[in-house]
């Protein structure tokens, strides 16, 4: 039977311990049951490893670029064994997370320092991206998108949803006029994303009791961009109007930076956000860790 990491451990055994002995004693086995695996490992790799006097046992050159590679594939065996541990086993390791540009900003990273805290043994590999990734071809541990979800064979927890607001800056409204109904938008320089499924218009719907009817209104601009914070922050600077979800421009609303429009035709729909991992009965306990954090402090109400 192939048993190579078997050997990868008796090799490093006898390197940790410096001798044959020192290695058959924490493995409990024979120092010749060491001897004759360290032979079979340099015969099938060619090269001699280990440097043999009566004093001393010593790398070679060959034998310590094979403990440095030896070494790594060890500590990720190791890693592998511990995604499949029990609920109580500790979070560690690397943790790869993609977010939108936006969520990333104003929920996640202004409470990720505390998730650090909590967990010392973890470190959090973020990228900030509004385009689709694919968890398995990227190795994404976490993804948090938003929207309906597509792919049934990702785990999702729900973190909340929020609502689509139309807004624009006081200093825009000024210059060109408030809009009372969808179509008035067709005057106006509307900021889009340059997202296919965005192009095909802003989904205005009335209010309940409304004698408005359901509307998709094409709209045009000259700024399209693959970011809400982009959209966000050319809309504060006055450049146009935006439907931007509420947790991205709340604090822009609350604070006069943007005006609410539209509001008779305000979106009955909310965007909903999802924490997505591969679908495994037992996530590592990195991931389990992160998720559950998420649903705690990242939550979007609004």
């Amino acid at each position: 039977m192939d048993n190579r990491s078997g050997e990868i451990e008796v090799f490093l055994r006898v390197v940790d311990g410096g001798s044959f002995a020192a290695a058959a004693k924490a493995l409990r086995v024979t120092p010749s049951a060491v001897s004759r695996t360290i032979a079979r490992l340099e015969a099938r790799l060619g090269v001699r490893l280990l440097q043999r006097t009566t004093r001393a046992l010593t790398l070679t050159a060959e034998g310590e670029a094979f403990r440095v590679r030896a070494q790594a594939i060890a500590a990720e065996i190791d890693d592998l064994e511990r995604s499949f541990t029990a609920a109580r086993a500790e979070a560690r390791g690397r943790l790869r997370v993609t977010a939108s540009v936006p969520f990333g900003l104003h929920c996640l990273l202004p409470v990720l320092p505390e998730f650090l805290e909590r967990h010392p043994q973890v470190s959090v590999d973020l990228s900030l991206t509004d385009a689709l990734v694919d968890l398995v071809d990227q190795r994404i541990d976490v993804a948090v998108r938003h929207g309906p979800l597509r792919d049934s064979t990702l785990r999702a927890r729900p973190l909340g949803a929020s609502r689509w607001i139309v807004a624009a800056a006081p200093a825009y409204l000024q210059r060109h006029g408030t809009p009372s109904t969808p179509a008035e938008l067709d005057r106006h320089n509307c900021l889009n994303f340059n997202f296919r499924r965005a192009l095909e218009g802003w989904n205005l719907r009335p209010a309940p009791g409304s004698a408005h009817a359901p509307q998709r209104q094409a709209v045009h601009g000259n700024f399209y961009g693959n970011s809400g914070e982009a959209l966000r922050l050319m809309a504060v600077a006055g450049a146009g109007i935006v439907r931007l979800a509420h947790f991205l421009i709340g604090a822009d609303l609350a604070a006069g930076r943007l005006v609410p429009l539209l509001e008779d035709y305000a979106p009955g729909d909310r965007e909903e956000i999802h924490a997505l991992y591969l679908g495994h009965d037992k996530p590592a306990a990195r991931v389990r860790a992160f998720v559950d954090f998420l649903v705690e402090r990242a939550t979007v109400t609004e």
